[in-house]
């Protein structure tokens, strides 16, 4: 069942005033001819190989690079408020959908940062969900970094969330692409990371196992006056969970608005209906879950419960959601034509 809510619609303006920074060629109003400075945000960690590879690459990129490795989970947002204050105009994120999220969820903090620089991403992680979203090239350094240089920028929505941190305290945190409470949030928390770095997305499946032969509890979704209920809610800025999976079909990172996929149950059958999807590549068949999309709305549960943005566990529920349409320009492929 699909619902459409009317909190907020998509912000024409908003949208504009993104558009207004670019120049024909899609760059950030620069003069022509003067080239822009990059500031890469670069997790050393990445599966793989991955971070030996750009290493590699990186002597060849220019000499109008400056380069930030992380050096840890959580630092990813303060390196990118520092590159923007030091006057890079692209900020981009070399990484998994962690270091994306991270970056995204840095400026998005800083009054005024959005407005002044672009994001690039460079994918070097386990499932790339977003660069996916955006059609980048995976697995080839040289062509993701040419889409920084010579594509266009998109202007795209910022979804935040404020949750209850693992200290108790209230925090407010943008991400890029996709959220999760219930099941699959319980399977977030309990990925192994040494499992992760040897087998890469099969940790998500064998954290999944062990969530799913637990209790389910239910997460509550409120939407206005309406409210609903399930053992797995997801939500996406976008079509895609998982890698290519289209749990969200019908969703654009454009549209202004979150989508929600409340799973009224699980067990092996939702198993059978994503592993289907997920090798024939197409969206997850709708079964008797509850779909909506609004521009704000709340999760809560009885029980403790984590909450996964991105792939990453983050703190607990209640989590306040809300949509910022339009308010982040990504490099992205020229599309012919």
């Amino acid at each position: 069942m699909r619902t459409r809510t009317a909190n907020r619609e998509p912000s024409s303006s908003s949208v504009g005033k993104c558009l207004q920074k670019l120049d024909l060629g899609g760059h950030l109003g620069e003069s022509p001819g003067t080239p822009m400075r990059h500031a890469v945000i670069f997790n050393p960690t990445a599966r793989g190989g991955a971070s030996r590879r750009f290493r590699e690459v990186l002597g060849g990129l220019g000499d109008d690079l400056v380069l930030k490795p992380t050096t840890g989970a959580g630092t990813a947002p303060a390196l990118a408020v520092e590159a923007a204050r030091e006057g890079c105009e692209v900020v981009v994120a070399a990484g998994g959908d962690g270091t994306v999220s991270e970056v995204i969820s840095g400026l998005a903090a800083e009054p005024g940062l959005l407005e002044r620089v672009a994001l690039g991403v460079v994918p070097l992680g386990t499932i790339n969900v977003f660069a996916r979203e955006l059609g980048l090239p995976a697995r080839d350094i040289r062509a993701a970094w040419s889409v920084i240089r010579d594509g266009g920028d998109l202007c795209v929505d910022v979804p935040e969330v404020e949750f209850t941190a693992a200290d108790g305290k209230v925090r407010r945190q943008a991400f890029a692409q996709l959220a999760g409470a219930g099941l699959d949030s319980r399977a977030v928390s309990l990925v192994s990371w040494p499992l992760k770095q040897k087998v890469g997305a099969l940790a998500y499946a064998v954290a999944g196992m062990r969530a799913l032969a637990g209790r389910q509890p239910l997460v509550q979704v409120a939407v206005g006056d309406r409210t609903m209920a399930g053992p797995l809610v997801l939500i996406g800025n976008g079509r895609l969970y998982g890698g290519s999976v289209a749990m969200q079909p019908g969703a654009s990172l454009t549209d202004g608005r979150l989508h929600v996929r409340v799973f009224r149950s699980v067990g092996p059958a939702l198993l059978l209906r994503f592993g289907l999807a997920f090798l024939l590549r197409r969206p997850l068949t709708p079964g008797d879950d509850l779909v909506l999309d609004a521009g704000e709305f709340s999760l809560r549960s009885e029980g403790p419960m984590p909450l996964q943005l991105d792939g990453d566990h983050v703190g607990f529920l209640p989590a306040q959601f809300r949509i910022r349409p339009g308010a982040l320009r990504v490099r992205v492929p020229v599309q012919p034509g």
